[in-house]
């Protein structure tokens, strides 16, 4: 066979591709933050476990997490920390809790950072079609939310900042 297709290493795992980090600002809720900090602290216990195995001959699962170690580092270097209003808040922003009608059926939304944003929960990033449309609404404001299956209207009923100890 002829050596000239043959890679020659060191028999090291080259690292993997660094994740997306998103070009808007990274903003983060004081829950978001924790998390962070959270999920750091989780990959790097990972990673020392990895590292501790007896039969380390699959190197990738290493190099995932050495990854999302640095992925994890550049989010919390970039953070931006917005507490929560001290006092009451007239109109939708960052860090806001929101109740809406939509169609008669009341729904909850929180505005907060990228990495916090979780569909299921009702936690939206603020470059979101819907927080975009709900941002600087007061209560009583209706605001149609353009979606892929159609714009639905939705009343703001009420505005809250998001409690940190939820």
């Amino acid at each position: 066979m002829s050596r000239a297709f043959v890679k020659e290493g060191t028999g090291e795992l080259e690292p993997l591709p660094d994740l997306p980090i998103s070009a808007h600002p990274n903003y983060v809720t004081p829950r978001g933050l924790a998390v962070l900090k959270a999920r750091l602290l989780a990959r790097q216990t990972d990673l020392t476990a990895l590292k501790a195995r007896a039969e380390r001959l699959d190197r990738l699962p290493e190099a995932a997490a050495e990854r999302d170690i640095r992925y994890l580092e550049a989010r919390l270097r970039s953070a931006i920390l917005v507490e929560a209003a001290t006092r009451p808040v007239t109109e939708v922003q960052f860090g806001c809790r929101i109740v809406v009608d939509a169609d008669g059926q009341e729904q909850v939304f929180e505005i907060v950072g990228e990495d916090e944003a979780d569909a299921a929960l009702g936690r939206i990033a603020p470059q979101s079609p819907l927080a975009r449309a709900l941002i600087g609404a007061e209560v009583g404001d209706t605001v149609v939310w353009r979606r892929p299956s159609g714009a639905l209207e939705l009343e703001v009923l009420d505005i809250e900042p998001i409690d940190p100890s939820a």
